[in-house]
């Protein structure tokens, strides 16, 4: 082996550490710019880089997040920016970075790591289980009425990004109080990620605009989004974009879902990382329209098995033993005894066994042991076994859902 992993000491190094991944989308690094706002949520000291002699091959990193889990919040690492140049695969460069960063995430007192997966065959060998499920919809403006009129809810107006954050921030910590998979977003984050509109974000698409619902005195729902006109002899063929659009009651969801639907000079809205669960597949008179699709969405890796469960909910009473198997991180195989008192090591005979990639599953509450068994990605040892760990393993509603991809 003639590289190296460590850690970023710069944001110069962290700007070679990175550009293993912009080579993957079609560009030689960041520019300044990007660079800054990266550097703003993301520190260099949380960037991995693998040195061959003088030169960067290989990034990742792991954003300082506050996840939502059921019942709680855990220190969490969002892991992003991972990447290796082609030159240098099939070498293990992306094993050590993934051993170096889950190591640096036990020593930080982060018991959960989790992810976007570029590819969704990379990340099960590393421990990560799918999480979630992400919906997109492309619905024709002309077929989106909803099932019934809906009775006109709060004062809806258009915000300048300069102006949006003390009004959309408080409706995204309300709704991310009771959805897992959603971070607690920082100022810092709000103005270098969510209401940044750089040329570089864009992508070609319109500008980023901001709607916000008032009701009862309050910002109540928001929607980021972007118009991309266009026409064919005449005809309106533009696109909604839809980045984020959220509702703290289930009124003020539909509300702000209507506005977009609702607006002028487009053929087709769009938006990509719905839960599986959204209102608008019920609130929608032809929901077929929606043309909904689903992808894996959010994948998660439990880093200290007992800490990670501590934090979240559990059903009372009763208990669950599952054997857990961990090679990539050993110090989390054990049997493990579950319940809504504690989390401990245990010998007693094991309900199930599996490996920590089902924990991952099941941790934000999308999946569940018997979903997992009838795949055969869990092995019922004792009679019932499953059904007491779906019984101590709270079931949540809302479905797991991350409306960035960070």
């Amino acid at each position: 082996m003639d590289w190296k992993v460590r850690v970023c000491s710069s944001v110069e190094e962290m700007r070679l550490a990175v550009s293993p991944i912009w080579h993957y989308f079609g560009r030689t690094g960041p520019m300044d710019e990007p660079l800054a706002a990266l550097a703003r949520v993301l520190p260099p000291e949380r960037v991995h880089a693998a040195w061959d002699g003088a030169r960067v091959v290989g990034g990742a990193g792991a954003f300082p997040f506050e996840l939502c889990v059921p019942g709680g919040r855990v220190r969490a690492a969002g892991v992003s920016v991972v990447g290796v140049l082609p030159t240098h695969r099939r070498r293990g460069i992306l094993t050590a970075m993934m051993r170096a960063q889950l190591d640096a995430c036990r020593q930080n007192g982060e018991p959960v790591a989790y992810l976007w997966a570029s590819e969704d065959t990379i990340y099960g060998r590393f421990g990560y289980g799918i999480a979630s499920i992400a919906m997109e919809i492309d619905v024709p403006r002309e077929r989106s009425a909803y099932y019934a009129p809906a009775e006109p809810f709060g004062e809806t107006r258009l915000v300048a990004l300069g102006e949006a954050e003390p009004l959309v921030a408080p409706v995204w910590d309300r709704v991310a109080a009771v959805t897992p998979g959603m971070f607690q977003r920082t100022p810092s984050w709000w103005q270098a990620r969510a209401l940044n509109d750089a040329d570089w974000r864009r992508r070609g698409a319109g500008e980023l605009r901001c709607a916000v619902v008032e009701a009862r005195g309050r910002p109540t729902a928001y929607a980021l989004y972007r118009v991309n006109p266009a026409w064919d002899r005449g005809v309106n063929t533009g696109t909604l974009d839809i980045v984020e659009a959220l509702g703290d009651s289930p009124e003020a969801t539909r509300a702000i879902w209507r506005f977009l639907l609702d607006i002028d000079w487009i053929a087709r809205a769009r938006a990509f990382l719905l839960p599986v669960d959204h209102p608008i597949v019920l609130l929608t008179a032809e929901p077929r329209r929606l043309r909904a699709t689903v992808r894996d969405g959010l994948w998660v890796r439990l880093v200290d098995v007992r800490a990670a469960l501590v934090a979240r909910a559990f059903s009372a009473p009763g208990s669950v033993v599952i054997e857990v198997a961990d090679d990539f991180c050993p110090w989390n195989q054990a049997r493990w005894r579950v319940s809504a008192d504690d989390v401990e090591r245990t010998s007693e005979p094991a309900d199930l066994a599996a490996d920590v990639t089902a924990l991952g599953s099941i941790y934000l509450g999308g999946f569940t042991w018997a979903r997992l068994g009838r795949a055969l990605r869990v092995t019922e040892l004792r009679s019932g076994g499953l059904a007491r760990a779906d019984a101590v393993f709270t079931r949540h509603d809302p479905a797991p859902w991350c409306p960035e991809i960070f």
